[in-house]
């Protein structure tokens, strides 16, 4: 998006043509993610938790608590998502998966969608072919995401073995 915000900047692209384009690009995917984890269905997925639980850091009550903060907030946890570096890939999933209503998912995600991806944009359109700079600001914030990921994912394992005894 930022590269499209620089064409943008330097006249070859208009700024608010490339946001729409982007979110509706981003937007298809989301969907199509949030279908799919909805037609898994959580039966499945239950089974697929009480099978590999172990190596997910959870178990079915973890589940079920999820879903009952996801009815209270699942609205903001997913227009936020959408903002956030690597989760903003991942939001449909638990949103399909936990059956929230599909309007306000769109709503939300739309809304998120399109702030992430306006922000990217007019990044670029700003620095125009100083597009690296964009990426010296974006890089960073993504690779401390996927870093405290990884790290909460593995002191969850640890955890998770711990309180089952080892399994």
């Amino acid at each position: 998006m930022s590269v499209a915000g620089v064409a943008a900047g330097q006249g070859k692209l208009s700024l608010a043509p490339v946001i729409a384009s982007g979110t509706v690009g981003a937007m298809l995917g989301n969907v199509a993610w949030y279908w799919a984890a909805r037609a898994l269905g959580t039966e499945r997925f239950h089974r697929f938790v009480d099978r590999h639980g172990k190596w997910l850091t959870m178990d079915w009550a973890e589940v079920q608590r999820a879903e009952r903060h996801f009815e209270h907030m699942g609205v903001f946890f997913v227009m936020i998502g959408r903002v956030v570096p690597t989760i903003r890939s991942l939001v449909s999933i638990p949103a399909g998966l936990l059956r929230m209503s599909f309007l306000p998912f769109l709503v939300a995600s739309t809304i998120g969608t399109a702030a992430w991806t306006a922000i990217l944009a007019f990044a670029g359109y700003q620095l125009q072919n100083n597009v690296a700079e964009v990426d010296k600001v974006i890089g960073p914030i993504s690779n401390a995401v996927i870093v405290v990921l990884v790290v909460g994912y593995l002191w969850r394992l640890v955890r998770f073995r711990l309180r089952r005894g080892g399994d």
